[in-house]
């Protein structure tokens, strides 16, 4: 069988940056996981003593504290600043974007619309910076907008790792019923690449293993594209959870990778894989 890899895979730029940051800073704490993906934070805790805080209440006024690569709101950083912790922020710049364009066009007197997963960190950091709480709204689908007293200025965002095609619905849907519509394009262009390189491949492959965590948003959305172009498509989070029934009878064998996925990972995917077939 033929193992083929995605032209365009794993590490953005982004996470890249985290970790980098992460590993110059030895003996810290995360808020929050610095990345979706729990072997790379297991690999960061054992070699460089990068501990995790889920609970802003647990960090002490002594704590070194690296921000996650998601961002947090507005007002947790704050209070990171006040008790003086020292603030080693590795916010992806493409998530700091979106973060200043919704704080300065609620400066400006606009609605605010956020296209995006309300339970997802980083629009929980980028719904925040909206300086009037009841004018910012997050949605998912257009028939939600329906819902929003919206003024008739509205700036409009998206969420970094979403499908440009739904943003685009939901700025269409905008524009057809209000006056101003200012948009910002803010998802992340190594989003694209990846998920252009993985229907690219899934196209012509037997079997697709899409590697990263099962919370990862991004490795998701390639999991689901990859399956609309091969139906046997699968997510899998590290080699342990491979099968070897999945393989019989395939000869192309198609790999992409989340942008939180480390490549030791996908290589270990990859020995396991030839090992099966």
């Amino acid at each position: 069988m033929k193992i083929e890899l995605a032209s365009s895979y794993g590490f953005c730029y982004g996470v890249k940056r985290a970790i980098e940051i992460a590993e110059e800073h030895k003996n810290s704490f995360t808020y929050g996981p610095l990345i979706h993906n729990k072997d790379e934070i297991n690999r960061l805790k054992e070699g460089f003593n990068i501990g995790l805080v889920e609970d802003i209440k647990d960090i002490k006024n002594d704590n070194a504290v690296v921000i996650r690569t998601h961002g947090i709101p507005k007002n947790e950083l704050a209070l990171l600043k006040k008790q003086k912790n020292k603030i080693i922020d590795a916010t992806c710049p493409y998530v700091t974007t979106p973060q200043n364009i919704v704080e300065k066009m609620s400066n400006e007197g606009y609605s605010i619309v956020i296209f995006g997963d309300k339970k997802h960190p980083e629009i929980k950091g980028v719904v925040s910076y909206a300086t009037k709480a009841d004018d910012a709204f997050i949605v998912l689908d257009p028939k939600e907008l329906n819902e929003l007293p919206l003024k008739n200025k509205v700036a409009v965002v998206s969420q970094t790792t979403k499908k440009p095609e739904d943003f685009a619905k939901i700025v269409s849907a905008l524009i057809q019923t209000h006056k101003e519509v200012r948009v910002f394009n803010t998802i992340c262009n190594a989003t694209f690449e990846n998920q252009d390189a993985a229907a690219e491949l899934a196209q012509k492959a037997d079997i697709m293993i899409v590697i990263g965590g099962k919370h990862s948003s991004n490795t998701k959305m390639l999991h689901s594209i990859s399956q609309n172009n091969c139906p046997d498509s699968y997510l899998i989070e590290n080699e342990e959870e491979l099968e070897a029934s999945w393989f019989n009878n395939k000869n192309l064998c198609g790999i992409s990778a989340g942008a939180s996925t480390p490549d030791w990972i996908v290589q270990n995917v990859i020995k396991k894989i030839e090992k099966i077939s």
